[in-house]
């Protein structure tokens, strides 16, 4: 599994969360393995959001994190 973080969640953060959820089977095929969203960074909340529980405030949880491969 690759796990992915997400720096903000405006136009673009949102954007690539859209893009990955709308062809989420043809990325996985294309990666060989399963991709996931393991955390969207932003300062603001996104309360009924569909990514409401991955958001996170500290960027160290990603910094620091060794199960995160990719970062956006």
């Amino acid at each position: 599994m690759i796990n992915v973080a997400i720096l903000g969640y405006g136009t673009v953060g949102s954007g690539v969360v859209e893009v990955f959820r709308t062809n989420h089977e043809t990325i996985n095929k294309r990666a060989g393995e399963e991709i996931k969203i393991k955390y969207v960074l932003d300062l603001r909340d996104f309360p009924g959001d569909v990514m409401e529980d991955k958001v996170v405030k500290d960027i160290n949880l990603i910094t620091q994190n060794p199960e995160i491969s990719i970062v956006v």
